[in-house]
């Protein structure tokens, strides 16, 4: 389609679980021509979260949209011969793993710029390529805990979010660094590496909460559901349900003082500032609970939406599904995979007018396109069929 903003743009994408292949799924959605890359009996993240008859994960069907999918043994007969010319026919190599590894698989950007100088290499670890850490592995909640993310959240304990915040954030930030790399290479034609980690993203996400220890030496502690920023903003319990309101500035909590019968409370010393208000918090937070006690969710909901207070229900997976909003704004869409028909995929979250993002294609079976890739790189069927025999693909 010509109205793809990537189209022509031809990606590899050596990716594991989710900071890498997100990467390359956001760059696909805008029509990059994406090949995942996989072991050849099937990398580790296809598997979880289980949907599909053949054992597909809903992570891998996620990921892993709009893309073309092959399976290759870097380490066997034949493959070397396979990597170079994928990287020679290659504008970006896309790849989270440690960086002995990328040099290992030949991946390092030395070893793809012989082959290809003006390659782009873009490359996600965990702690990046300098200082102690270097070297270490690790997941989305390894950058949640020693970022004081995880300190700061919870009850009782330090918790995790259940969302992959951070590597979903390292995903797009190093999709908008290739991006970048990629109009540098239009523009005179150089490649590049372009870096981003899980630690650093973690970090610039609680940038503000370290600024605010560094300069003040405050040392916050966890509150749970209610906000340190202002209030009241908490999880409130109705009759059938949970909603979240979250009251920040002046005039939000004029109008919430206005709502809940409390006008009084504008000219208590106790709320005059929103860090004076947060510090008060359980006062605030209370006097929103006895409101909603009363009210149903929608009852609650429609009269906070009146007040233009910002607040939502709290939805099980279940309900998100079945969200009005989510429905009617077409947010997912259904898309059918071998022994997982109708996956709801939620739309790209950019929106571009002109070089819209798509879902265009499902994610890959493993190994679905390897022939047709290996074909498009001027191997013959007997090669291909080599390459089988001795477990390159």
């Amino acid at each position: 389609m010509a109205d793809r903003i990537l189209e022509g743009v031809r990606i590899l994408d050596f990716g594991r679980y989710i900071a890498g292949p997100f990467c390359a799924a956001l760059l696909a959605d805008l029509g990059a021509d994406v090949i995942r890359v996989e072991r050849v009996d099937g990398g580790e993240d296809r598997y979880i979260y289980r949907v599909a008859d053949a054992g597909d994960g809903a992570l891998f069907l996620q990921m892993n949209r709009n893309k073309r999918g092959i399976t290759m043994d870097p380490k066997a007969p034949g493959s070397a011969e396979i990597l170079r010319r994928l990287v020679a026919k290659s504008n970006v190599v896309i790849a989270n793993l440690p960086n002995e590894t990328l040099h290992d698989l030949g991946l390092d950007y030395e070893s793809l710029a012989a082959i290809r100088p003006d390659v782009i290499l873009t490359a996600i670890s965990a702690f990046g390529s300098e200082g102690p850490y270097a070297s270490q592995v690790g997941f989305d909640g390894v950058g949640q805990a020693m970022s004081g993310a995880a300190y700061l959240s919870g009850f009782d304990r330090p918790t995790k979010s259940f969302a992959s915040w951070v590597d979903m954030m390292s995903a797009s930030l190093a999709a908008f660094g290739t991006m970048a790399a990629i109009h540098e290479h239009a523009r005179n034609g150089r490649g590049q590496v372009v870096q981003a980690s899980l630690f650093t993203s973690a970090l610039t996400a609680m940038n503000f909460p370290l600024i605010e220890q560094a300069l003040t030496g405050v040392e916050r502690e966890r509150t749970g559901n209610r906000g340190q920023s202002g209030a009241p903003a908490d999880f409130f319990e109705t009759r059938d349900g949970w909603i979240v309101v979250q009251v920040l500035g002046e005039p939000l909590f004029r109008r919430w003082a206005r709502l809940v019968g409390q006008v009084d409370w504008l000219g208590d010393s106790r709320f005059a500032t929103d860090a004076l208000r947060a510090d008060n918090g359980e006062v605030l937070s209370a006097r929103t609970a006895a409101w909603c006690a009363d009210l149903t969710t929608e009852d609650a909901l429609a009269r906070l939406a009146e007040a233009r207070i910002p607040a939502g229900p709290v939805l099980s997976p279940r309900e998100a599904l079945q969200d009005r909003h989510v429905r009617e704004a077409g947010l997912l869409v259904e898309m059918d995979f071998p022994g997982a028909d109708r996956t709801p995929l939620i739309l790209p979250s950019i929106g571009l007018t002109q070089t819209p993002a798509r879902l265009w294609r499902r994610a890959p079976t493993l190994g679905e396109h390897t022939d047709e890739v290996l074909a498009e790189l001027g191997f013959s069927a007997v090669e291909i069929a080599g390459f089988r025999t001795s477990r390159a693909i």
